[in-house]
């Protein structure tokens, strides 16, 4: 153990949370419809899996690109040779342009202000070793996504402050708690260096609205510090009110010529709105020269294959395709939302409003025997081990409340779905009925009690009145 690094042996990684160990619960005893339909049946993963029959059929109707051929020719050998870590030209103008078109081409992004990293992780712990010093504090609304433990404190050494939300106003962000979570870093003795937020929210699926984002703009400009905008699920919005940018609030309200206009920096990634996590397609967007070259320097400890690059450059830069899967993909998204959404409700179950991403936000604080982070473990591994369902435990995304979970419906087939919900309401309805008898034999025990009590009353009142 002596041998080791520090880095090795710390605990920061997250890796015993609740979410992780939910995944390794999965592995042990997985879903499938015909090997193991008793297996656990995986809620706990943020993967859009359902449009991938139009990505296959563009490869098929494409296939200079998919075998790495321009015109015909074989182009392996060039992809194959060493690159630097600038990225394929041809392929971040197809991201910035991909990035403008999700966004309604209400703003538009200048691809030499691109970093490409590998995927969103990467993203954000090359935007904190650009950004914090070892012992600098990121602010972040809870509840938010676990694996930000990881990604932005292990390796970094940069600390979280939670800006605590809650259900009362549907966890939107407010002056008072940004300002409360200010206070607590200092009192922490932990320099600020700025705020993280996920639009849309991961793990609540909303998104911000043009109210919040200014707040958050006219928070950093008081206290000179960044903001750090995760926007990997912004292809994902699939009701009202539509996806908001922080770069066309910044646009609108002429942040242009301001000192903000270079404190706030953009994540994005292909993992949710193409489905493509295994791809490894991440970026930083960033008005500041100094940090697009610093970032662009680490960005060789995490590059994207010239291949990649060079086959979703073609992807992207046919706009006709990108137009429908825009469309569709979040067609799909809204029906899939809505079928787990009547299901829960079904079960007597209800989800936070929502409009975007993979997953829904759910309410289980009914199900607690009392309102206790221990109880809602507890409820969790009977969700896990007995429904044979790994969703993510509210704790696990650090959320305020006991009760609440994040369930994903985009990463498997409509009869799975379909069973899950089946699996959950069987759970709701024994553990009601569990919660009836125990009711009931708790009004009869009382009954009894009292007629005895009654009987001995009058017993008792009779040998007095004989007296």
């Amino acid at each position: 153990m002596k041998l080791l690094s520090k880095k090795v042996m710390c605990n920061s990684h997250g890796q015993d949370s609740s979410y992780f160990l939910g995944w390794q619960e999965y592995e042990k005893n997985p879903y499938d419809e015909t090997r193991n339909p008793k297996g656990i049946i995986q809620m706990g993963l943020a993967e859009n899996q359902l449009s991938f029959d139009l990505l296959e059929s563009w490869l098929a109707q494409n296939p200079d690109a998919a075998g790495f051929k321009r015109n015909g020719e074989s182009i392996f050998r060039e992809l194959a040779l060493f690159q630097d870590y600038h990225g394929l030209p041809a392929f971040k103008n197809a991201l910035a342009q991909f990035m403008a078109e999700i966004r309604g081409n209400k703003v538009s992004f200048d691809s030499n202000k691109l970093v490409l990293t590998a995927g969103a992780t990467s993203a954000n712990e090359t935007l904190m070793f650009c950004l914090a010093d070892h012992g600098d504090a990121f602010l972040l609304p809870t509840p938010y996504y676990p694996g930000f433990d990881r990604d932005l404190k292990w390796r970094t050494g940069a600390e979280i402050v939670p800006i605590e939300c809650t259900s009362s106003n549907g966890f939107r962000i407010t002056e008072s708690a940004l300002e409360e979570a200010y206070q607590e870093a200092k009192r922490r003795n932990l320099r600020v260096k700025g705020v993280l937020v996920t639009n849309p929210s991961n793990p609540l699926g909303t998104t911000l609205g043009n109210q919040e984002i200014q707040l958050l703009l006219t928070f950093i400009s008081t206290k000179n510090i960044h903001l750090i905008s995760d926007e990997i699920y912004s292809g994902a919005v699939f009701n009202s009110p539509s996806f908001v940018s922080v770069m066309e609030i910044l646009i609108e309200n002429n942040y242009m010529n301001s000192e903000v206009w270079d404190r706030v920096h953009i994540v994005y990634s292909l993992s949710k709105d193409l489905g493509l996590p295994g791809f490894r397609i991440g970026a930083i967007y960033s008005n500041d020269e100094l940090v697009v070259a610093a970032a662009t320097k680490m960005s060789s400890f995490g590059l994207i294959s010239s291949q990649t690059q060079y086959l979703l450059s073609a992807m992207l830069s046919d706009k006709k395709f990108t137009k429908m899967y825009i469309s569709e993909n979040q067609k799909r998204l809204k029906k899939r939302h809505e079928m787990l959404v009547q299901g829960l409700q079904n079960a007597g179950i209800s989800c936070l409003d929502s409009n975007a991403g993979l997953f829904c936000w759910v309410d289980m604080r009914h199900l607690l025997r009392s309102n206790t982070f221990d109880e809602e473990i507890e409820l969790w591994k009977k969700i896990v081990y007995d429904v044979g369902l790994n969703i993510s435990p509210g704790s696990s995304c650090h959320c305020t409340e006991p009760g609440w979970f994040r369930a994903c419906f985009a990463n498997m087939s409509e009869d799975t779905l379909n069973l899950a919900i089946q699996r959950l309401k069987a759970f709701v309805d024994s553990t009601n009925n569990n919660i009836q008898n125990h009711h009931q034999s708790s009004l009869s025990s009382k009954k009894k009690s009292f007629s005895k009590w009654v009987f001995r009353l009058s017993f008792n009142d009779g040998r007095q009145r004989e007296r």
